[in-house]
């Protein structure tokens, strides 16, 4: 079992935010946004995508976009069990088969260095999605890694909601 540190742990949670990328560099910022608003219009759906930004932050451990996108999701009238249920979408019925080709798709591409995004994962996609459609789904798993990233990496707060 790997070492984890309680200390480490506990000081990354407590640390300040560490530069306002969004302000320092506001093209590349909107430039993002633009790709997030080009996906809005896509024929994936917004539910869709918000599940899929939700599962790959929770893969990728990035607490400011878990938090945004349970509650887009919530808005939404997204289930709560199924939302509990994300990590662990394999074990249950709770997600349409388009969901699940989806959810392992995402899966599969952000954990590239393991998966190398095989032709078999690429493969479950074609009875549920178009080739537009994959295009979309992976433009979002890119920009949802890339969004993670950038709010680990500078440490984004997550602010209590009341």
């Amino acid at each position: 079992m790997p070492a984890f540190s309680t200390l480490t742990y506990e000081r990354n949670i407590m640390s300040s935010p560490r530069l306002p990328y969004y302000s320092l560099n506001d093209k590349a910022y909107k430039a993002m946004l633009e790709v997030n608003g080009a996906l809005a219009n896509s024929t994936l759906g917004k539910p869709l995508i918000d599940l899929v930004f939700q599962r790959v932050s929770l893969m990728n451990g990035c607490a400011f976009c878990v938090d945004m996108h349970w509650h887009e999701l919530v808005k939404e009238g997204e289930d709560l069990q199924r939302l509990n249920s994300l990590s662990t979408w394999r074990e249950t019925a709770f997600f349409t088969e388009r969901e699940q080709a989806a959810l392992a798709w995402a899966e599969s591409v952000t954990d590239l260095h393991r998966t190398h995004v095989s032709d078999e994962d690429f493969a479950a996609l074609r009875p549920h999605f178009t080739d537009a459609e994959i295009v979309d789904l992976t433009f979002a798993i890119s920009t949802i890694n890339a969004w993670n990233r950038l709010a680990i990496s500078f440490r984004s707060p997550v602010a209590r909601r009341t």
